[in-house]
């Protein structure tokens, strides 16, 4: 008899009650995903890490069961994150699983993208490895767009083909991660086509990213194997994909929040939320903490007039399903992972206690169990390679001695990761070409850390709202080289070698000092301290970013997105200024 085969037998011996259960929950009452109802006083029998027996419970216990008294609270299955970048919340796997388990959360599906384009395929398993052992279940959909912008910036690392291929026969891993590049689907690209292929042949899910679609270039996405969409932000699109039988991720992130405007049409037409996921794509640590994470979702699912059990379903089987491991995961059932939530109310859905693999992991929000620490070797550690940066590299020379002269700037609107392209005319004195405060522009670099290739693009953003100082973050979408934005070419001088020191990081400088600095040690995107001491050092940097003059809310969510080539109008790389909806190249000065 094989380990699998012994393992059912147990879970029959114990549903017959020919043998003891290791667990028992009892009386509680059961959010019945499959069924969509509700159903008083029902036990929850566990053997090992999975359920035996879901009813009545009394003939599984005997001595040395366990039982956990559960009468007068919810029973809900553990909450699932449909589309996240861990990286993205700056914590590892194994402090992000910290932040998320006493939240009840107890599985996420994960695009590694940000770690893929640093470090490639080794990223992608570092992430894997060390959420082998962790009581959250991480499942990871293989990056499609490594690097976003070939040939307009220089990232990290590539995955061709042959790698995705590969990496989709790595256990835990169950997709192909959002196709950012519809129209190179829409164009037959070939390298495309393979990667979409490869997911599809391996039983294997293609994920999507297409703002906007809509009509025949729509279903030809579709029809292309494409199967999901994070991206929707207006009602006309969500109602289109579900009529169109895409799986709907509504998501409500730290900064992008879709879920209020996608679910009324929904709620209104009395449309099927069977295809409706959760999903946070970004969470920011502060955001874990004071807010939670899929209970945050549910919650506002439900305040937005979900059905309360419509709501758990989009956090649980809807998910699982979608990701074909609801035999494993996405409702309270014999034979699944004993991933259970003790909930006091719906509504709050305040989590009481978490049991995850049939082991109870976390109390009225507090950890009970001890994580195993992991161990970075020097690959993920040693990213940041790059000369030290000198202040007269972030000087612009101009074509002439002095005067005014004519520029293309990044112009930022508050609120929108979308940018224009603004002309707007600067002083040249001694040839150099200074910021202007009264216009709002500041100096905007980036420079490539991978591969100490040397390249250093300048520009000249505005709106920003810094008045003195720099802020300098090797967080920096996709390609994550160092990006800075300053006035005084000293201080980005100081906060772009203070990040580089750090081994990756966010920093910010006045006077040539750091005035505040968050150390991202682990590809120069994660942090391995745990998500209070992160938060706490976000928050200061804030303040120190405040002094500066910066108004922003998110002012190095702002700088991070500064560099992404793939996002409209005006972007900047370590090549220099990006002309995004023409992908080309553009000329700071204009004629």
């Amino acid at each position: 008899m094989s380990w699998g085969d012994r393992l059912r037998k147990e879970l029959v011996d114990v549903a017959l009650g020919e043998a003891p259960a290791d667990l028992v929950i009892r009386g509680g009452q059961l959010a019945n995903v499959d069924t969509s109802e509700f159903l008083d006083n029902i036990d929850v029998a566990i053997k090992g890490k999975r359920i035996a027996l879901v009813g009545d419970a009394r003939h599984c216990v005997a001595k040395g069961t366990r039982v956990i008294e559960a009468k007068g609270k919810l029973l809900v299955p553990g909450l699932l994150d449909a589309h996240v970048h861990i990286e993205s919340s700056m914590l590892t796997p194994t402090q992000f699983a910290r932040a998320v388990l006493p939240r009840g959360t107890t599985g996420v599906f994960i695009d590694p993208h940000e770690i893929a384009n640093v470090l490639g395929m080794r990223g992608i398993k570092l992430m894997l490895d060390e959420s082998e052992a962790l009581p959250l279940k991480v499942f990871v959909t293989v990056p499609s767009c490594v690097p976003s912008a070939p040939g307009l910036e220089t990232a990290g690392a590539e995955l061709r083909p042959k790698d995705i291929a590969e990496a989709l026969k790595w256990a835990r891993v169950v997709g192909l991660a959002e196709v950012m590049n519809f129209p190179g689907v829409l164009a037959g690209d070939k390298k495309l086509y393979g990667e979409i292929e490869a997911a599809l042949r391996g039983r294997a899910v293609v994920e999507g990213h297409a703002p906007g679609l809509r009509g025949k270039q729509l279903a030809a996405y579709i029809a292309a194997g494409v199967r999901s969409d994070h991206e929707s932000s207006t009602r006309e699109e969500a109602i289109e994909k579900l009529r169109l039988g895409m799986k709907l991720e509504l998501r409500e992130g730290s900064t992008a929040k879709n879920l209020a405007t996608l679910i009324k049409p929904i709620l209104e037409l009395k449309l099927d939320t069977r295809h409706c996921l959760l999903a946070t794509d970004d969470r920011h640590p502060r955001d874990l903490l004071e807010e939670g994470h899929m209970d945050y979702l549910v919650r506002r699912a439900i305040e937005e007039g979900v059905d309360p059990i419509k709501a758990v379903q989009m956090a649980t089987i809807n998910t699982a399903e979608h990701f074909r491991v609801d035999e494993d995961l996405g409702s309270i059932s014999p034979g699944k992972f004993a991933d259970v939530l003790i909930v006091d109310d719906l509504k709050r859905f305040d989590v009481k206690k978490v049991i995850a693999n049939g082991k109870l992991v976390t109390a009225n929000g507090k950890l009970l169990i001890e994580f195993p620490k992991p161990s970075y070797l020097n690959f993920a550690r040693a990213t940041m390679k790059l000369k030290p940066v000198r202040p007269q590299d972030f000087e612009v020379k101009a074509s002439i001695r002095s005067g005014a002269v004519k520029v293309r700037a990044i112009k930022l609107t508050e609120g929108q990761f979308i940018t224009e392209q603004k002309t707007v005319s600067l002083r040249a004195e001694g040839g150099l070409i200074e910021p202007d405060l009264t216009k709002d522009i500041a100096r905007v670099a980036v420079i490539e850390r991978h591969h100490r290739t040397g390249n250093l693009s300048r520009g000249f953003v505005q709106s920003f709202g810094i008045r003195k100082g720099a802020i300098a973050s090797s967080v920096g979408h996709d390609a994550h080289n160092l990006t800075i934005v300053g006035l005084d070419v000293w201080d980005m001088a100081a906060a772009a070698n203070a990040v580089a020191q750090a081994g990756g990081g966010q920093v910010v400088a006045k006077g040539r000092k750091i005035l505040a600095k968050l150390e991202l040690p682990i590809a120069g995107l994660m942090s391995d301290e745990p998500a209070e001491i992160v938060s706490a050092k976000l928050k200061k940097l804030e303040r120190a970013a405040r002094s500066l003059g910066i108004s922003l809310k998110a002012p190095f969510m702002v700088l991070s997105f500064l560099p992404l080539a793939v996002m409209p109008k005006l972007r900047i790389t370590d090549k220099g200024l990006i002309n995004v909806e023409k992908f080309e190249f553009v000329d700071l000065f204009v004629s």
